[in-house]
């Protein structure tokens, strides 16, 4: 009967899960004295046994194994001088393919040839009958023999009508060419002048040679051409004929007709005071010069945004090194900048903002001083060109920097590092709104206090920047959290735990410490919020994980897994990671499922089940829809290692326990959704 007894024994060891190994040892010593001793025996009979067909089995596997390393052995010749077969084909098919291809190259090309002096052929052979009828017209106008035919009457009564019609349509053009000319006025006005400083250098030297007694006489002069008349009225000229007369002519025309539209645009421009000074009206006049300006000013903004981007795209996205005190001086002069620690601390030192911050103040200077520039030429008040550049400067900033940085922060290769710098920066671009409003005060003698001046927007442009940037961090910091978590592998069915934390939740750790430590520059509320966030993201992620549905069971041991990572993360929120939290904030990030793993952990159903929906109760934080679901894939995993639990009394009881709970839990679930 002990035989018997220590079979079974050994059986259910074979077959039980290693967690629950000990109530069985437990009752060996439970049933007389030197049970022990003969289970020992009993047990090392087994072992053997069990190395005896361990035994067996490699040795009758063993010829097999022997023989697969021999026929690789052979294989792997047989591979390698199919490789080189294969190689030197390639070879072969390349240095045969490249002569095909350079064949076919030049096949196409002569194909090309071909087509074309078709297509050539084809077309002249269409012109054959025109081009000799146009030799037998040249031969009778030689022989001035065409006066009896008709369709010399018919040319002659349609050619001027023909060519009021040209002349009409041609002027219509140069109108719509006019019109169309104020896109590209920049160009012409660049062009025109370089040829003016040419034409004057070259009018200069002509007046030198005249002074010194050289006159070269024209070759050509219209006086000098002679013409002849036909019997029938057609007028014949000896050399080209009077129609090149005509079409000189009508260049001429046209030529004129520009030269005065220019000429009439000009003295509208330069004349306006005149006008007003004789009482004419000259508003049209000033909304056009208005226009223009509006135009200029659109000009402008184009520039400057490209002059940003390339600030951007050449910033390094750190602070600046000053090394001497010459240093220093030199970047204050670009960029109003007062920081009393740091003017105390030693050489060599840094500035906090990067190389970009002092060049966007002085190229937004730069563009005050190019809109200046164009408003002093429209005679206005000091007050309105005050206003002018301030609405001008307003554009840039609100408008082309702001994009420019919305830009910059939404590009990928923009790290947390370099967001972190992007708030620095417009922090010190935001406290410098106010040198540019006295800069401007100063150039145009304007008092600020002037109950219409306009004030400058680029405190909510610097606001609204920083406000992206600080969410972009959120999003990547976000996004590195669920990369880190990507390679969680938890052994979801493993017996019992490793008894230390998973390698990829220290690694997620570490970078989460370094970067908050970059985060020590930022204003208190932008890393304490960064740092809640993460947090959150991470004890969402790790909830996630664990109630995901593709997870089917859950061993104790991998709860136990789990549970020494959330304490990482515990003591990683307790040890304040970024200052100014206060007592346990940052910890209850991790509250919910603290709670839920103590429940698992402890086994404490009854108490759970007693004070559920009490504001007292240990468990507040556990929702029964929670439980139900990582408890039911906890019941699978039990059913599927206790084979013989029904054999015995404690793993009856338990799963007897686990039922009941599911279906108390069940009940509060469906009295919730009820």
């Amino acid at each position: 009967l002990c035989i018997t007894e220590h079979e079974r024994i050994l059986q259910e060891i074979e077959s039980t899960d290693t967690a629950c190994v000990g109530p069985t040892l437990r009752s060996i010593y439970d049933d007389q004295p030197n049970a022990h001793k003969r289970f020992m025996e009993k047990l090392d009979a087994r072992i053997r046994n069990h190395d005896r067909e361990i035994e067996k089995m490699c040795n009758f596997h063993h010829q097999g194994f022997v023989d697969a390393i021999t026929e690789l052995l052979k294989v792997r010749a047989d591979a390698e001088k199919l490789m080189g077969q294969v190689t030197d084909t390639n070879r072969r098919l390349q240095d045969a393919g490249r002569e095909v291809t350079a064949q076919t190259e030049e096949v196409i090309r002569c194909r090309v040839q071909q087509r074309n002096m078709a297509t050539t052929v084809e077309k002249l052979q269409l012109c054959i009958p025109v081009l000799e009828m146009y030799s037998k017209l040249k031969e009778q106008l030689e022989s001035k023999r065409v006066s009896q035919y008709r369709f010399c009457q018919i040319m002659a009564e349609n050619l001027p009508r023909l060519r009021e019609e040209i002349k009409d349509i041609s002027m219509s053009d140069l109108k719509d060419f006019l019109e169309s000319i104020r896109k590209h006025s920049d160009k012409v006005g660049e062009t025109a002048m370089r040829q003016a400083q040419q034409h004057r250098t070259f009018n200069s030297a002509v007046a030198k040679q005249a002074s010194m007694g050289h006159y070269i006489k024209p070759v050509y002069s219209l006086n000098e051409r002679t013409h002849a008349h036909t019997p029938n009225g057609l007028l014949m000229d000896d050399d080209t004929g009077d129609d090149e007369a005509d079409e000189e002519g009508d260049r001429e025309t046209f030529e004129n007709y520009y030269r005065k539209q220019r000429k009439k645009q000009a003295r509208l421009v330069l004349q306006p005071q005149a006008n007003m000074g004789y009482g004419f009206p000259v508003n049209r006049l000033f909304d056009l010069l208005f226009e223009v300006r509006d135009q200029y000013n659109e000009t402008l903004l184009k520039k400057w945004a490209l002059v940003f981007r390339e600030i951007f795209e050449l910033d390094n996205y750190s602070p600046i090194p000053v090394e001497t005190e010459d240093e220093y001086k030199l970047v204050v002069s670009r960029f109003p900048f007062h920081d009393a620690e740091i003017e105390k601390q030693d050489f060599p030192k840094k500035l906090p903002m990067s190389q970009s911050v002092p060049q966007i103040y002085t190229q937004v200077k730069e563009f005050i001083y190019a809109s200046l520039k164009f408003s002093e030429s429209l005679h206005r008040s000091s007050t309105e060109i005050d206003d002018m550049l301030r609405k001008s400067t307003n554009l840039l900033l609100t408008r082309t920097l702001s994009s420019c940085l919305q830009n910059l922060i939404k590009k990928p290769h923009i790290g947390l590092t370099e967001l972190v710098q992007i708030i620095i920066n417009t922090t010190h671009l935001e406290q410098a709104c106010r040198y540019l409003e006295e800069f401007i005060t100063n150039i145009t003698n304007v008092s600020p206090e002037t109950v219409h001046t306009t004030r400058l927007y680029g405190l909510s442009t610097f606001k609204d920047a920083r406000h992206a940037a600080e969410g972009e961090i959120y999003t990547k910091l976000n996004q590195k959290i669920d990369e880190f978590i990507q390679l969680a592998d938890y052994e979801w069915g493993m017996a019992e735990s490793d008894g230390r934390a998973s390698g990829y939740l220290m690694d997620l750790i570490n970078f989460l410490r370094s970067t908050f430590q970059v985060f020590t520059h930022l204003p208190g509320k932008v890393a304490q919020t960064a740092c809640m966030s993460a947090c959150k993201h991470l004890s969402t992620s790790l909830m996630q994980m664990l109630l995901d549905t593709e997870l089917k069971q859950i061993s104790m041991g991998a709860i136990q897994q789990f549970n020494l990572d959330v304490i990482q993360c515990e003591l990683f929120a307790s040890s304040e990671p970024v200052p100014g939290f206060q007592g346990d904030t940052l910890q209850l990030a991790f509250i919910d499922l603290r709670q839920l793993l103590d429940l698992f952990m402890v086994w404490d159903w009854s108490t759970y089940l007693a004070d559920y929906g009490q504001p007292t109760s240990k468990y507040l934080r556990v929702n029964p829809a929670t439980a139900l679901a990582l408890l039911e894939k906890m019941k699978d995993t039990s059913k599927k290692n206790n084979i013989f639990s029904q054999f015995r009394k404690n793993d009856r009881d338990k799963q007897k326990l686990i039922e009941t709970v599911v279906k108390q839990l069940r009940s509060l679930v469906n009295g919730m959704s009820s």
